[in-house]
């Protein structure tokens, strides 16, 4: 029996056997990073805490390889952390029907903000309402509506929440939902699509804005529109050229923000430890270059996933990734089996890394033997 014929895996989907010793870049790997990075993730699934944002459950021989894992203490050194994984996960190539898997990465931004509106900082970042209600993966609205990912309650019962063009209009003010104001659109788009921020408020004080919530309408990525259109040619699409388009032509980038009907909600933590990445969908904080961000209506937190990339770095020409992820975060963006969203780090460097990583990559799953 295969051991992935517990997961849904869509159909055309292949899911192979691989040698640890064929993995690329293995036995150069981290693996005592790879090794911590799992841990964070392994506490909350043995204690069973809250996610952020909920996705399918663990298996319980991956329950049972965490508590293996806690018995060891907090570090392990890169030869038996090795040991560890190989002794104890068993690695699946996932092949898609598309033939390859496909990376890209994000960043947490760091941006200037206020806490009170201002002509310099006008745009609200809003808080979750109240009468936002999150479906769970596996849970479905009625046609037509049953592409939607969540909905606003209402008397009648469940309803479509206002997108991204309603709410830019509107809809939502007077709701006393206004936690923080940003310069203009375009940055809060970018840190709606990132899903955390950090704040540096006028007085020099930092804080951090935490995922909350979405409106449950499907992601579009404007980037690809641009480039589709001719606007930006693919080889100079970035994070930064993205930017300076939607500034430079605020009224034809506002009209294509509100193409992307998603629209992201926040809760802000004031005393999160800056020293710590930002909080990811598992409920626990991300580490830079070993969290990875899945499709979490298939694959569950805490997995071990084996990338290979080679994406273009600022620096010109390309640079291989090969490494052990843990997935541990998720997005709107993030749809597959094989589909993977690499978690750079915090400031503008990493956002400049993270803009440029859009490749066809090597999706292999360390699935817990037994």
């Amino acid at each position: 029996m295969n051991p992935l014929s517990v997961i849904a895996l869509p159909s055309g989907t292949r899911a192979i056997p691989i040698d640890f010793m064929a993995l690329p870049g293995w036995q150069a790997d981290d693996h005592a990073a790879a090794f911590s990075a799992f841990l964070e993730t392994c506490r909350p699934l043995v204690e069973k805490s809250a996610t952020l944002r909920a996705a399918v459950p663990p298996s319980p021989t991956l329950v049972e390889t965490c508590r293996k894992a806690l018995s060891h203490g907090s570090l392990l050194a890169p030869g038996a952390a090795r040991s560890f994984f190989e002794a104890h996960f068993t690695p699946h190539e996932i092949i898609p029907e598309a033939g390859s898997g496909f990376l890209t990465a994000y960043f947490e931004p760091v941006i200037e903000a206020s806490l009170v509106p201002s002509e310099a900082f006008p745009v609200p970042v809003l808080a979750r309402p109240p009468d936002l209600v999150t479906l769970q993966p596996g849970e479905t609205l009625a046609p037509p509506f049953d592409h939607l990912q969540a909905a606003r309650s209402a008397k009648a019962g469940l309803e479509p929440f206002a997108d991204r063009a309603a709410i830019w209009a509107g809809a939502l003010e007077g709701r006393g939902l206004e936690i923080a104001w940003l310069r203009d659109y375009a940055e809060l788009f970018i840190t709606q699509v990132q899903g955390s921020a950090r704040l540096r408020l006028p007085d020099g004080r930092m804080t951090r804005l935490v995922y909350s919530g979405r409106n449950g309408h499907p992601y579009t990525s404007i980037g690809r529109k641009l480039v589709e259109s001719g606007e930006i040619p693919l080889p100079e699409m970035s994070l930064g050229r993205l930017m300076g388009w939607l500034r430079a032509n605020p009224t034809r980038g506002r009209a294509l923000m509100e193409e992307n009907r998603s629209y992201v909600f926040f809760a802000r933590d004031d005393s999160a430890p800056q020293d710590r990445g930002p909080t990811g969908g598992a409920g626990i904080s991300l580490t830079t270059g070993r969290s990875l961000a899945v499709d979490r209506t298939i694959w569950p937190y805490g997995l071990p996933v084996h990338i290979a990339v080679e994406p273009l770095v600022p620096e010109g020409g390309r640079r291989k990734i090969e490494r052990l992820m843990i997935a541990q975060d998720t997005g709107s963006a993030i749809v597959g089996p094989a589909r993977g969203d690499y978690f750079m780090g915090t400031g503008p460097e990493a956002g400049e890394r993270a803009g440029l990583v859009r490749d066809a990559c090597r999706f292999i799953v360390l699935w817990p033997k037994g």
